[in-house]
This record gives structure tokens, sequence and C-alpha cells, in this order.
């Protein structure tokens, strides 16, 4: 059985437009198979999609713990068997419904941290128009600076 540890642990240290185009050229071969149970090993899933082409690799990703997350990626030997493995989108396998999907190519560097750390937050509330010295902000109300009736 192959497990893998984890999908950011096991990225390519190299970003060359080379290793890319091998990696995208592996991904339109493949397929992401959703809601395989536990206990299933790679040989049954295999065998599941040998039906469609020659199955070269069957990857389970596992967690933290060494536990199958619940999904797996089937590596085609040709792009045609991709089409053929789709149409296998909900049947049965080990007594679940799996969800077949085509494996979309991960862009690296797409899940770093962006948007709001990199900028200066901004208070919501309306700057101060005064400052008392020695208070460092403007004394606040009691009362919001919306209307509340009640």
């Amino acid at each position: 059985m192959q497990f893998v540890k984890s999908a950011s642990s096991v990225r390519g240290s190299s970003s060359t437009s080379a290793s890319l185009t091998v990696r995208e050229q592996a991904d339109s071969r493949s397929v992401y198979v959703g809601n395989v149970d536990y206990g299933c090993a790679s040989e049954i899933i295999k065998q599941h999609f040998m039906s469609c082409g020659k199955v070269i690799r069957v990857t389970i990703p596992a967690n933290e713990f060494g536990l199958p997350k619940g999904c797996a990626y089937v590596e085609f030997d040709n792009i045609d068997a991709v089409p053929k493995a789709l149409l296998l989108n909900e049947s049965e396998l080990h007594g679940r419904k799996i969800k077949v999907c085509a494996k979309r190519t991960n862009i690296p560097g797409m899940k770093k941290i962006r948007g709001r750390s990199t900028y200066v937050l901004r208070s919501r509330r309306p700057s101060a128009v005064y400052c008392r010295p020695g208070y460092g902000s403007a004394p606040r109300f009691g009362r919001s600076m919306r209307y509340r009736p009640y």
C-alpha cells in the first residue's frame, strides 16, 4: 500500500518550468477519487480503474498520524483513460459511492498567506479630530456612532 504523508510535505524543491511541465503532464493523466473507504487498499482501487486503461500509480494521501485521508489519486498510462475514468463517478467501491474528477495541477506558492497580513489594519472607527497630549487617543464616549433607537 502506498501512503503519502501530506500534500504540504511532498512539495518539489525546484520550481523550474521543466519540472512544472512534467507535473502538468502527469496531472493531465490522473484523476482524483474522493470518498474512498479508509480500509481500502491501493490494489483494490487499481482493479476498479483497470477497465479504463493501464494504471501506473495509485496514491493514497495520509494525515500526520499515518492514517488515510479518504481520497486517492490514480495515474494512468495515457490521457485517453481519464474520460473513461470520469464515467465511474458515483460508482460503488468497497461499499461507498466514490467521487471521481480530473486532478488539478497545484501551482507553487498559491497557498501563501496574502491579503490583510501584508497591509496595516485600520480601525473601523473614524479617526479622532483631536487628541489630548499624553493620552494616546481621543476619549471614547458611551454611545456608538450608529443610530440605535432601542
